[in-house]
């Protein structure tokens, strides 16, 4: 089991810590919640911090004369500034962020698919764009990751976004212990993970924590992070997933009967034609580690992205679905 980084992740508030919605609710977020485990949570709720409390009248953006306000209809209060004071105030207050998980929707926290409304009591639309906070946070860390939790209910998108937090939180512990030995360290067992997202990344680091130039660590920590947001910005192909597992194979194969091989071949297949999941060769790889002692495997990050716990089963697969035979 790998030790992890406690990621620092800015919240929306109503998300499983207050009833601070509008009408006075709070959303459950099954992700939110066992994350608490291995997060820690800054919570903020814009709207409550501008005052407008709990309950309250909802807002909504409103494009008026070609640009988007934030109106609270029932008042006809126009509450743009306040907020675009608020998002510069509280983002220049914190420090070492790692990522935002932010209200799916939100006229204030929404990243995206926000509703523009054509008047402040007017129905229909006429086109989405970022909540004001949101829309802040995107453009204050474009490469941290960010998500909301309606979007995090996709197992491709959570596994995505949990992957960048650990490795951010990770990556961020380097940076304060000053060590270019650390920072080779680091390097060294995110190789298969960084091949998988993008290997023409994956050599430019390697070249820059070789630091062949003998740069300060700071300035080379820099640049080691920009390309390192740079590779995972993207999630990876499963082709490269695929590429990356027959890399592993290439530890163990003159230690493998034939068989084995063929069997791990065979759900490596099955993986490409999407006829089964990655856990049953990710799995294989992992008993061969066990078995051989492979050192070197046995720190890659790829194998163990984020913290076990935090995979959960389609329920259809899972033996505590419900008994259709009762």
């Amino acid at each position: 089991m790998r030790k992890f980084s406690r990621p620092k992740v800015v919240v929306s508030r109503c998300l499983e810590f207050d009833h601070c919605r509008y009408n006075g609710d709070m959303i459950r977020s099954h992700v939110v919640a066992k994350l608490k485990e291995y997060v820690d949570f800054l919570p903020v709720c814009p709207e409550v911090e501008i005052g407008l409390g709990v309950p309250r009248n909802p807002v909504r953006i409103v494009l008026k004369r070609g640009e988007h306000r934030l109106i609270q209809p029932s008042s006809g209060r126009d509450i743009t500034e306040d907020m675009k004071t608020f998002c510069t105030r509280f983002l220049d207050s914190i420090e070492d962020v790692d990522g935002f998980i932010l209200k799916f929707r939100s006229p204030s926290c929404g990243f995206k698919d926000v509703k523009v409304y054509p008047s402040a009591d007017g129905k229909g639309t006429v086109g989405k764009t970022s909540g004001y906070f949101g829309g802040a946070v995107l453009e204050r860390y474009p490469f941290l990751p960010i998500e909301d939790e309606g979007r995090l209910r996709n197992a491709r998108i959570k596994e995505h976004f949990l992957t960048k937090l650990f490795t951010f939180a990770a990556f961020r512990e380097v940076k304060a212990k000053d060590s270019v030995k650390d920072l080779i360290n680091f390097h060294t067992e995110n190789k298969l993970l960084l091949m998988a997202y993008s290997q023409a990344e994956l050599r430019r680091l390697g070249e820059i924590a070789a630091n062949r130039e003998g740069k300060p660590f700071k300035e080379l920590a820099s640049e080691y992070e920009t390309h390192l947001q740079n590779a995972l910005s993207s999630a990876p192909k499963y082709t490269s997933t695929i590429n990356v597992l027959m890399h592993a194979l290439g530890h163990f194969s003159d230690k493998l009967s034939s068989p084995e091989k063929a069997l791990f071949l065979d759900w490596v297949q099955k993986y490409r034609e999407g006829k089964a999941s990655l856990c049953p060769a990710i799995n294989t790889i992992r008993s061969w580690i066990v078995r051989f002692e492979n050192d070197y495997l046995m720190h890659q990050t790829f194998f163990e992205p984020y913290p076990e716990d935090l995979i959960e089963l389609n329920p259809v697969e899972s033996h505590l679905r419900e008994d259709l035979w009762k």
